[in-house]
C-alpha cells in the first residue's frame, strides 16, 4: 500500500504508475474518500468534544435532551465513517507499488534480458521433453493422479523423489551460506494476511488462490504469504542486520486457464514444493538484498549446469506488491518447436516490494533515533521441485533415454544417473 499523504503529493505520477501497471483503480476516487473520511473524524471529534465538554456538572433537562441528540448524530456519524473507511481501504489496496525507474514500461513481452550465463548445447539427437523422459524412466504417474486427484497433479516416483529431496538440501545449503534462517511454513493462511502481502487479482478470473470455503483461510500459493505474514503488526530490531529466512512450503494454485503445450506436464501444476527466500530489512539496504537473493538464485543454477537468462520484467507484468522483479527462465526442451530445439521458461524470480507490504502488514523497524518506519521486503526462489526437475531432465538427458544427475546434487543423493 502506498502512503496516502505521497499519492496527494503526487497524484498524476501515481496515475500513470497505475496505467503502466495495468490496475483498474480510480485515484480521484481515492482521494475523494479521504477527503470525506477526514471531515467525517473531524465532525465526529467536534462532538465527543461537545459532550464531554457538557457532561461536567448536572445537566438541565434541556442539556440532557440535547446530549442524546449529539450522541445519536455521533452514531450517525461513525456508522457512516465505517462504510466510507471501507471503501477507502478497498480502493487503497488496490494500488499497486512504484516502478523502479530502469523497470521496462510495457507489456509482458517487453522484458530486458539482462545476463546470459552460457548457450544451451545442440543435442546429436532428437531430445525428448521432460514429460516423455519422466515417464520412459517410471519417475512420474499423471495418469493416476488424475484418477485420484484431477488434472495437473502428478505422483512423483522412485529416484526422482530423492533427487528433489537432494535439490531441497543443496539449496537449503547455498542460502543458509548467505545467512538465511531455515523455516517450514503452515499451508494454510488467513486471508487478511494474503490480502497485506498483495495478492490481489486484476479480476476474479485471474485468482490463483484455493479458498476455502465457510472459514476465512486459504491454501498458500507460496510461502512468500506466510513467511511475509510473520512478522506481522511488530516492531524489529535490525541494527545486527535484516530478517533473512528459507521456508519450505507446498504451494497451491488453481492456475486457471494454462492449457495447452506451454502448460504440459509439470510446467503448470496445482501442487508444487518450493523453497522460498524472504527478507525483512532496512529501507536503503533492499537494493543490495535484491542483489543478494538474484545472487543466491544464479548460484544454485550454476551448480545445477543449468543455461539460463535472467530478464528484467516489464511494468505490465510486475504484480501488485513488486517495485523491481527479476525472472529466471531455464532452458527448456518442451518450449521448442520445429524451428528450434529449445526455449527459455520462467523458473525463478526474486522481487523488492520496497514498504508495500509493510504498510499493509504493519511490520516496523525502530530507528536510531527512537523512531520506527516501515521495513522493506524482499522474495525470490530457491528451488521449485516442478520446474527445477523439468530444467534437470531435458538438458542433462542422454541418447539412450537416462538422465545424469548434475555433479553438485551426486553427493546429497548418492547417485548419477536416473
Amino acid at each position: 500500500m502506498l502512503d496516502i499523504k505521497f499519492i496527494r503529493e503526487n497524484k498524476e505520477l501515481v496515475k500513470k504508475n497505475c496505467i503502466d501497471r495495468r490496475a483498474k483503480v480510480d485515484i480521484d476516487l481515492v482521494l475523494s474518500l479521504d477527503e470525506e473520511r477526514k471531515n467525517l473524524l473531524k465532525q465526529a471529534e467536534e462532538l465527543r468534544s461537545l459532550r464531554n465538554a457538557k457532561s461536567k456538572g448536572k445537566p438541565t433537562d434541556e442539556e440532557i435532551k440535547k446530549m442524546r441528540e449529539v450522541g445519536d448524530n455521533i452514531a450517525k456519524i461513525e456508522k457512516e465513517l465505517s462504510e466510507v473507511e471501507t471503501k477507502y481501504i478497498d480502493e487503497m489496496m488496490k494500488i499497486p507499488n512504484l516502478t523502479h525507474p530502469e523497470s521496462p514500461i510495457g507489456e509482458e513481452s517487453d522484458f530486458k534480458v539482462v545476463y546470459k550465463n552460457f548457450e544451451p548445447k545442440e543435442f546429436s539427437f532428437k531430445p525428448l521433453d521432460h514429460e516423455e523422459l519422466l515417464l520412459k524412466n517410471d519417475l512420474v504417474d499423471f495418469e493416476r493422479a488424475t484418477k485420484t486427484t484431477g488434472t495437473k497433479f502428478y505422483f512423483y516416483k522412485n529416484n526422482l523423489v530423492r533427487l528433489n529431496q537432494a535439490l531441497l538440501n543443496y539449496s537449503m545449503d547455498v542460502a543458509v551460506k548467505y545467512g538465511y534462517t531455515l523455516m517450514e511454513t503452515p499451508d494454510i493462511v488467513k486471508n487478511e494476511i494474503i490480502n497485506g502481502i498483495g495478492f490481489n487479482p486484476r479480476s476474479d478470473e485471474e485468482t490463483q488462490i484455493y479458498s476455502i470455503k465457510d472459514t476465512d483461510l486459504s491454501l498458500v500459493g507460496t510461502a512468500e504469504i506466510t513467511v511475509g505474514g510473520y512478522h506481522t503488526n511488530e516492531v524489529l530490531d535490525l541494527n545486527d542486520g535484516p530478517k533473512k529466512y528459507i521456508a519450505l512450503s507446498h504451494c497451491f494454485r488453481t492456475e486457471a486457464g494454462a492449457y495447452g503445450k506451454t502448460s504440459k506436464g509439470l510446467y503448470r501444476v496445482h501442487q508444487f514444493t518450493k523453497l522460498e527466500m524472504f527478507v525483512f530489512c532496512k529501507p536503503e539496504d533492499s537494493e543490495k538484498y535484491h542483489a543478494e537473493i538474484l545472487e543466491i538464485e544464479k548460484e544454485i543454477l550454476d551448480g545445477l549446469e543449468i543455461p539460463y537468462q535472467v530478464i528484467d520484467i516489464a511494468s505490465a507484468d510486475l504484480g501488485g506488491p513488486a517495485y523491481r522483479k527479476f525472472d529466471i527462465e531455464g532452458y527448456m526442451i518442451m518450449k521448442g518447436d520445429d524451428k528450434k530445439q529449445g526455449d527459455y521458461g520462467e523458473i525463478t524470480s526474486c522481487s523488492n516490494c520496497t514498504d508495500y507490504q509493510a504498510r499493509r502488514l504493519n511490520i516496523k523497524y525502530k530507528k536510531e533515533d527512537g523512531s520506527t518506519a516501515f521495513v522493506h521486503t524482499l522474495n525470490g526462489t530457491a528451488a521449485v521441485l516442478s520446474r527445477f526437475p523439468i530444467i534437470i531432465v531435458e538438458n542433462h538427458q542422454q541418447k539412450d533415454g537416462t538422465i545424469s544427475v548434475p555433479k553438485i546434487l551426486q553427493k546429497y543423493c548418492g547417485f548419477k544417473k536416473l
